[in-house]
């Protein structure tokens, strides 16, 4: 058995907990051994929300997780201990106690420290720093003494300092070198807003104040200023920004930033492929991110490749630039910014609510045509701001009046079109700290039958980072139970915000004919496995383009043109229209699998279907049989499959139509065409309904005036009969429904959404169905017909192109680098025939 890798972390502070806490759920505790050195005295504790020590929240609260937690897990936890030294060549960190602790992994995670500015006579006492459990022990205990307070920093942090300096019942004083408060987050009018609440609560703000020297023998007693003025105080909490905890790294030769910060690739990786940096230490792509939610996707990242070097399986994970939005509650005051709250190189256009009375600022950036929303800040009442992110974050279309996003809701009107949370996609991340989508919370609720937000929390982890989206919790929670409200906005996925519906028409508008063009135009990211077949088959329902030449977003299925089968050999379904076949058919195909020694099976679609091909065959495979007629079956796509038939009055004494004739039209017509989900027909020439139409996706059934139509019906896990929708249609009125049906469905259905499952949730049901088909009611069956006229007619054979093609044919091989077959193919005999050995 192999021995477990050794994985040493150096910081326990709230990143180096979550890693591990990641990397055991991933990975479970025997395939990693273990190690995490803090050189504080406590396991890791939740500095997000230091401040409430100030108000009596202890420390046990404030823990993570117990000491005992690490020795359950078999976790080592070492605390008072600091590593001095990382020697990368021999993989072994030692600590100052002189331990030596080898390693295979090693995970810094040594956070930062507070910067403290070097102005003369900072190292006198009464000069505090913002940081940890033990300064705030400090501060407490020196403010007994003080009486009046200076904060140096008018960021995130010092207002935070602030803060407690107010709690501990001084005078307090903050001292900004910017001109204005919080310079990252705030424009002016958003600053001043904030200042005038914070002074209207008793905190002095001084701006433009550079520090000369702090004043005072041993004990600080005040601050002078550049420019000659000065502030007498007896106590200075220094909170003016981080400084990334690198000098291990420095020790070791690894790469740093030269503004510090230890250099890593986009898989955390520094400049030794053994040695990972997470968290404030982390210099990614010239970024030094401050906020725990940033951290904890680092964790994300190598605790999931970690374990994925152990299970040889997953996908590998890479860190992406992350968003800093953020929100907090300085002393009662609201504070938020999004998005980009300046947006100063993005051509944008401004919304500006303030009201000076109530003490409101307002700002949102949108799109110069209105159409999405870039950032924004809020001063004084931010309860949208988890909203705002989101549509920013999906990129949400806008209401007709953007204004109603930020403006108080009037009696008798309703809040703002979209800002509730059942708009947001499923996908939709509504705790950033431990990224849990909305999907993930509401299948919690309903599945755990979870009542309350504490239980949202202990189940899912949401809400147990910095806390920012309990209040969406709580919303969650309410529209998943009442099973009320708006409907979620069914968008593709995450880079693109259009449901398909919206994705169809967009690329048939702006004439876009790759992957590429749509993201571009419509989307943002690079896509994924979701929205990559999706578009390749709106590309194909629209244009008819050979799907193969969009290989780069095909799943294994349509970039072979074949069904990958058991064993990792393919499946080749030749068209056989109407299960009609001719006897020098049936020699060919025949000839075919014996010669390349392929499994043989009559399908329930009336056809033959060919098993064991390998990769390389298939073009060998496809050209014998194009040569006597045989045409793709579409078995591996979303298109029409079969149309399956009995004999109908040319054999059988009960037919009254000839069933096999119009089954053979009908597949030959709609045979290529493209759409959400595959489709599947029968035609049967009486009522004794041998082909079984009536469970198809359209069903033929003959009177003996003409035709039935049956639409909407399903096989498989959830059969549905299909529902009668015209009677004693002749042959070409039958074709025009049909016409008229398919590309309504397509052009209105859901990714991978069968015609039985739209038809359950087509609001009006079969009458507005019959009332859009016959009676036109939207006035757009002629746009219908000729739009499946032009798939008709550019109609071509994907097995002939592939063959034709030589920068196509040429994808046919298992090794790009070799011609040589997949080695690791195995079959056993079966009933005279091959069969997977790895059944």
């Amino acid at each position: 058995m192999a021995q477990p890798q050794k994985v040493v972390v150096v910081g326990n502070g709230m990143v180096g907990y979550k890693f591990c806490e990641k990397l055991l759920n991933k990975a479970g505790g025997g395939s990693f051994s273990i190690t995490v050195i803090g050189e504080e005295p406590r396991p890791a504790y939740d500095r997000v929300h230091l401040s409430a020590y100030f108000s009596g929240t202890s420390v046990d609260e404030l823990t993570m997780a117990p000491a005992s937690w690490y020795a359950e897990n078999g976790i080592q936890l070492l605390t008072g201990e600091c590593v001095l030294h990382i020697h990368p060549e021999a993989h072994y960190v030692m600590t100052h106690t002189g331990r030596k602790i080898e390693y295979d992994k090693l995970i810094l995670a040594t956070g930062s420290s507070a910067f403290v500015p070097p102005v003369p006579g900072v190292e006198k006492e009464g000069v505090f720093v913002y940081r940890t459990i033990e300064d705030l022990d400090a501060i407490i205990s020196y403010a007994q003494g003080a009486s009046r307070a200076a904060v140096i920093g008018g960021g995130l942090l010092g207002l935070e300092a602030a803060k407690a300096t107010l709690d501990l019942g001084l005078e307090t004083h903050v001292i900004e070198f910017a001109p204005r408060l919080m310079p990252r987050q705030l424009d002016a009018a958003g600053a001043g807003m904030l200042k005038r609440k914070m002074e209207a609560l008793g905190i002095q703000i001084h701006l433009n104040k550079n520090t000369a020297h702090f004043e005072g023998e041993s004990n600080v007693k005040g601050l002078a200023f550049v420019d000659n003025t000065s502030l007498e105080v007896d106590m200075v909490v220094v909170s003016a920004g981080i400084r990334p905890r690198d000098e291990l790294a420095k020790q070791a030769g690894l790469g740093v930033g030269p503004r510090g910060g230890i250099m890593v690739n986009d898989e955390l990786q520094t400049t030794d492929s053994d040695i990972y940096a997470i968290g404030e230490c982390a210099l990614h792509k010239g970024m030094i991110y401050g906020l725990v939610a940033p951290g904890y996707e680092m964790a994300e990242v190598v605790a999931n490749n970690l374990t994925l070097s152990i299970a040889k399986k997953g996908d590998v994970k890479s860190f992406h630039a992350f968003d800093m939005s953020t929100k907090l509650k300085l002393i009662g005051v609201d504070v938020a910014s999004f998005g980009e709250p300046f947006c100063e190189h993005t051509p944008h256009d401004t919304i500006v609510v303030e009201d000076k009375l109530k003490g409101i600022y307002k700002r949102l950036n949108v799109t110069t045509d209105g159409k999405h929303l870039l950032g924004g800040i809020l001063v004084g009442e931010a309860d949208n701001y988890n909203m705002l992110l989101q549509m920013v974050k999906n990129q949400m279309i806008l209401p007709p009046n953007p204004e109603d996003l930020v403006m108080p809701v009037r009696k008798g009107e309703s809040a703002g079109a979209g800002m509730g949370v059942a708009s947001l996609p499923d996908d939709a991340s509504i705790c950033s700290c431990e990224n849990i989508t909305k999907g993930t919370i509401c299948e919690a609720i309903e599945g755990q039958n979870l009542g309350d937000v504490a239980a949202i929390k202990k189940c899912t982890k949401a809400g147990t980072g910095c806390g920012g989206c309990v209040p969406m919790l709580s919303d969650l929670l309410t529209e998943t139970l009442k099973k009320q409200g708006k409907t979620v906005k069914k968008v593709l996925c995450e880079h693109f915000d259009y449901s398909r519906q919206e994705m169809y028409h967009l690329i048939k508008m702006s004439g876009t004919r790759t992957f590429d063009e749509v993201l571009e135009k419509h989307g943002k990211g690079c896509g994924c496995e979701v929205c990559k077949p999706a578009v390749a088959s709106m590309l194909a329902s629209i244009y008819n383009d050979v799907i193969a030449k969009q290989a780069v977003i095909q799943d294994t299925n349509d970039r072979y043109l074949a069904n990958i089968q058991r064993g990792g050999t393919y499946s080749v379904v030749p068209r056989v229209p109407g299960g009609e076949i001719t006897a020098d058919q049936l020699i060919a195909l025949g000839t075919v699998a014996k010669k390349y020694d392929l499994y043989c099976k009559i399908t329930g679609g009336q056809r033959v279907d060919l098993f064991g091909a390998r990769v390389e065959q298939l073009p060998f495979i496809w050209e014998e049989l194009i040569d006597v007629g045989f045409e793709s079956g579409h078995a591996y796509g979303k298109a029409l499959r079969t149309v399956k038939s009995c004999v109908g009055n040319t054999w059988c004494r009960f037919g009254v139509q000839d069933a096999v004739g119009y089954a053979v039209r009908i597949e030959n017509r709609y045979k290529g065409i493209r759409a959400p989900h595959k489709l599947k027909s029968a035609v049967s020439g009486c009522t004794r309904e041998c082909a079984e139409a009536q469970s198809k996706d359209f069903g033929i059934i003959a009177t003996e005036k003409g035709w039935n139509l049956y639409l909407c019906g399903n096989g498989g896990i959830k059969p549905q009969h299909a529902v009668l929708f015209a009677s004693d249609l002749d042959d070409d009125t039958c074709i025009k429904y049909i016409d008229r049906f398919l590309m309504f469905y397509i052009k209105t259905a859901e990714p991978l959404q069968r015609t039985a499952t739209w038809f359950n949730k087509l609001e009006g049901g079969l009458e507005y169905l019959r009332d859009v088909i016959i009676n036109d009611s939207l006035g757009i069956c002629e746009e219908l017909e000729k739009e499946m006229e032009y798939l008709i007619e550019t109609y071509h054979d994907e097995w002939r192109v592939a063959v034709e093609t030589p920068e196509i044919r040429a994808r046919f091989t298992h090794f790009v680098n070799s011609e040589e077959a997949d080695p690791t193919l195995e079959f056993v005999e079966m009933r005279g025939q091959k069969r997977p050995s790895d059944w």
